[in-house]
């Protein structure tokens, strides 16, 4: 298993708000964690860091080799619940921090299965060897709300006004509502962990043609470099966990 991230600033803004952490924890074991956070320069750097750190402090070798299938969901969700226990309280106290908070998408890959926790609109893609990609994850957003009832096309949603506006972030209520899902992983299969940075600026297809051109570290990088080239508009974070 191999398992590459990188996070850039983009062309636009001024300062990265998001966050990014992972770890083989063995030959055949990963996590990994994206957060894009909001609030302002401040706010939403300090959101996502705390976040990230804050799940790493959970999401240790020996938790989770200690951890079984039936409990792994129970860790995850604890050490999301305490990252945005931190980044609640922290935005309570700090008057210029209020508001704050982050988009969180926590994956654990083992067993050739994978497992996600997530909130916001970062995004978990499972890409399989011939290039085949699927959203794994649903983003918690006004415009997915939308799309789901049928009052906007895939198109419209591209350009809508509201395209940003997310419904569930960490750090914003006392307890944080999580979705949880699980996938088969295959052998030769990718699972791509990105901001709204990535998916805003580069589409499915071109995600894709290029897991079937590159290798893993080549895929990184020339993600980060698509999103640049079609207006880096926001901060861009890509993680990648090859099977």
């Amino acid at each position: 298993m191999k398992l590459f991230s990188k996070t850039d600033v983009g062309l636009v803004r001024q300062s990265n708000e998001d966050a990014c952490a992972g770890e083989l924890y063995a030959q055949d074991r990963a996590w990994a964690v994206v957060c894009d956070g909001m609030g302002g320069a401040a706010g939403g750097n300090i959101a996502s860091s705390l976040a990230v750190q804050k799940i790493a402090d959970t999401m240790t070798a020996e938790a989770l080799n200690q951890t079984d299938e039936v409990h792994l969901k129970e860790l995850m969700a604890q050490a999301v619940g305490e990252a945005n226990t931190a980044v609640y309280h922290l935005a309570k106290e700090q008057e210029e921090l209020r508001g704050m908070g982050t988009t969180v998408v926590l994956a654990v890959v083992r067993e050739q299965r994978i497992h996600i926790v997530h909130a916001g609109d970062s995004r978990a893609y499972l890409i399989l060897s011939d290039g085949t990609l699927r959203q794994i994850t649903v983003d918690h957003s006004i415009v997915q709300e939308l799309l789901d009832k049928g009052d906007l096309t895939e198109q419209q949603a591209q350009t809508h006004p509201q395209k940003n506006i997310i419904t569930r972030a960490l750090g914003v209520l006392p307890v944080v509502d999580v979705d949880y899902m699980e996938e088969s992983f295959p052998q030769g299969a990718r699972l791509l962990l990105c901001t709204d940075g990535l998916s805003n600026y580069v589409g499915t297809q071109q995600i894709s043609q290029l897991s079937k051109e590159l290798d893993a570290k080549d895929f990184c990088d020339q993600l980060i470099e698509s999103a640049n080239r079609a207006g880096g508009g926001d901060n861009i974070t890509v993680v990648i966990i090859e099977n």
